[in-house]
């Protein structure tokens, strides 16, 4: 374990974030455990295997079922409403499939978050590990990668819930405000990225009129990745933070179906990860 205030946040990004699963690969072959893991979309996906020690499985759920369509398609999306089949990807392939070790995961120690988006509110939820038994996790998770326009919100404990990064796309504030002193990020984007407006953000408010609070967070969801990510760099440049991110843009797109596409960015992950051992270790040895 790291010391007790190191954290390890992690971004989404859809598919892209095979280049995140990559990043912890790297992590758990070092037994590099950090006590405080929180996670975005596919970032907390990634996470809670990382917590559970699961060194294969997001390599092999995110690639080897790609082009299953019970993992994605674009028929279901066009007659469901659905690109991603939730019941798969949250019930047969944890419990059946590719099995989820429930009992390492709550046998870890560490602290692990999942945020999600209040559709009601527009606010970010976050929630602990310790507050959820299997099922709720898995349900959690679901919510915290359900996409507007691609997914249907979840309904949890009476919060109606979506992706997490349409309110908190990179939760650090959440981190430094539960007193980790040490935080390591590890983004999906190039040093530089800026999110554009959607083109989707006029539709926002037809797709959903009885959710107000999704719509203002999706309408201003832009301006504020700008700000934090503007924050996290100068943050980096100070040596406040350790960032891993790609040194250009990964060539894969959040629905990425090409395996290939998908294992060289797992790869490029795990490359990084490993270039950036000597940063890490003296950032993390470093007084806070």
């Amino acid at each position: 374990m790291m010391e007790a205030r190191g954290a390890l946040v992690l971004e989404g990004g859809g598919l892209r974030g095979n280049y995140t699963a990559g990043v912890l690969r790297f992590l758990m072959e070092r037994a590099l455990y950090f006590p405080y893991v929180i996670g975005v979309s596919i970032g907390a996906c990634n996470g809670s295997n990382y917590v559970s020690r699961q060194m294969e499985r997001n390599r092999i759920v995110n690639t080897r079922f790609v082009g299953d369509p019970r993992f994605m398609s674009y028929r279901r999306l066009l007659t469901g409403g659905e690109l991603f089949g939730m019941g798969f990807i949250f019930d047969t392939l944890p419990n059946h499939l590719v099995p989820f070790d429930f009992a390492a995961f709550r046998a870890s120690g560490q602290r692990f978050i999942v945020t999600t988006t209040d559709c009601e509110t527009g606010e970010a939820v976050y929630y602990e590990k310790d507050q959820l038994d299997d099922a709720a996790l898995l349900t959690v998770l679901q919510a915290g990668c359900s996409l507007p326009f691609l997914q249907k919100p979840v309904r949890f404990r009476g919060r109606l819930l979506m992706d997490g990064g349409i309110a908190d796309a990179v939760p650090l504030r959440k981190s430094m405000a539960d007193g980790n002193r040490k935080n390591v990020l590890v983004l999906t984007r190039p040093v530089g990225y800026r999110k554009p407006v959607s083109r989707l953000a006029g539709l926002i408010r037809l797709r959903y009129p009885r959710l107000p609070g999704l719509c203002r967070a999706f309408a201003d969801r832009a301006r504020r990745y700008n700000r934090c990510i503007q924050q996290i760099e100068k943050l980096e440049a100070a040596g406040a933070v350790c960032v891993i991110r790609p040194a250009a843009a990964l060539a894969v797109s959040r629905t990425e179906g090409d395996v290939r596409k998908l294992e060289r960015i797992y790869a490029r992950g795990y490359r990084d990860a490993a270039a950036c051992e000597a940063v890490l270790a003296a950032y993390l040895q470093a007084a806070p």
